[in-house]
């Protein structure tokens, strides 16, 4: 069985960490995408106040397949 995938980029945000952000990208992208199967960390970023990280930033590719 062959399957075609289509892709796009999320960035997901946290200020507990890289893993948060990326789960909160993934999670609120399944309230209306389905039958994501992949993911690719594709830039990480952080923002910085008063000499310490702030939040992180994560931008993720989302593999999904297409029905």
């Amino acid at each position: 069985m062959s399957h075609t995938y289509k892709h796009l980029e999320l960035t997901g945000t946290s200020e507990r960490g890289i893993e948060d952000a990326i789960q909160g990208a993934l999670t609120k992208a399944s309230e209306s995408l389905h039958g994501m199967r992949w993911f690719e960390v594709l830039d990480t970023r952080g923002h910085i106040e008063h000499g310490r990280v702030a939040h992180w930033q994560v931008t993720i590719k989302v593999g999904f397949t297409l029905d």
